[in-house]
């Protein structure tokens, strides 16, 4: 990892934001050629995936990142990396991807509009907390122009990540109090708090939407799709797999040592309030906690 990562940091500004407001747009993060390679790459995927039966349709494709080391190149991305850790600290990893297509709707898709929903289902059912904890986050890399709306534009409700209920009919049609849609050029990068209230909605443009989406997480929390990246790591630097979910023990995802985390290794280095910074919810840092024994997290 390069030390020009350091440049693209989280700013307290914009940990402000994201912690208020659930998300955090990061504009030009992409080159327009990276973003035409990741257009290549995406176009690839779904001649491949879809049938002639969805023609015209929203189409969804997990488990990307090995699809080209364009996709291996946006995890590790030095403008949103930064503030990945900068946000869940540096015990993370990349647990989900998937990336999105929604060509210009016909008069079938325009029945179904919006749906709207936290993400991580069941750990919203099962948790306890209000709110809820935050967990993970998303970065929507977007390729294509959603600027206006009526592109199939991701609707967020600002601020909505600190609630466990919305109010809104879940007919496909209507849209919360707040509701804002998420205009953004091409090559722009958002980050979203997986709690943050939001929907998909159709796209009546002639323009085809294409988003890939990777989701980051905590190491201990499991992985969303079946992460087929194994035959990447050994091309990658220390950082690298630990981003794609390298793990020498199960029990150093829970209390790691330096080879479980090389980040940490390497925040040492080059940024060390970064590296001994622990966090809790909301990004604050927290007092260090009690020295352990021996035997501590033992039974």
């Amino acid at each position: 990892m390069h030390p020009r990562c350091l440049e693209h940091r989280l700013t307290e500004a914009e940990r402000e934001f994201f912690n208020t407001q659930g998300y955090l747009v990061v504009e030009d993060a992409l080159s327009p050629e990276f973003t035409g390679r990741l257009i290549a790459a995406v176009d690839r995927i779904d001649r491949r995936e879809r049938a002639p039966d969805q023609q015209g349709k929203l189409m969804s494709f997990p488990d990307v990142l090995g699809e080209d080391p364009a996709m291996v190149e946006l995890v590790l991305h030095e403008k949103t990396l930064p503030k990945v850790w900068g946000i869940l600290g540096w015990n993370i990893y990349s647990y989900h991807s998937h990336a999105d297509v929604t060509p210009p709707a016909d008069e079938a898709a325009l029945t179904w509009r919006v749906a709207w929903h936290q993400d991580s289902m069941r750990m919203n059912d099962e948790m306890e907390t209000n709110p809820r904890p935050r967990m993970s986050l998303k970065i929507g890399f977007y390729l294509t122009d959603a600027s206006e709306p009526e592109r199939g534009n991701t609707l967020i409700v600002p601020g909505s990540h600190s609630w466990n209920a919305i109010d809104c009919p879940q007919d496909g049609v209507s849209c919360p109090e707040g509701t804002e849609p998420l205009c953004v050029k091409p090559g722009t990068a958002v980050i979203i708090d997986r709690r943050i209230w939001h929907s998909r909605s159709a796209n009546t443009s002639n323009i085809t939407r294409k988003v890939v989406w990777l989701g980051y997480s905590y190491r201990w929390l499991r992985p969303k799709d079946q992460m087929t990246v194994g035959h990447l790591l050994p091309g990658l630097d220390p950082v690298g797999r630990q981003i794609l979910g390298a793990c020498p023990s199960n029990n150093g995802t829970y209390d790691p040592v330096e080879a479980d985390v090389p980040l940490r290794v390497w925040l040492r280095e080059h940024s060390p309030a970064e590296a001994e910074h622990r966090l809790h919810q909301g990004g604050q840092a927290r007092p260090p906690a009690l020295v352990r024994g021996k035997n501590s997290g033992r039974t």
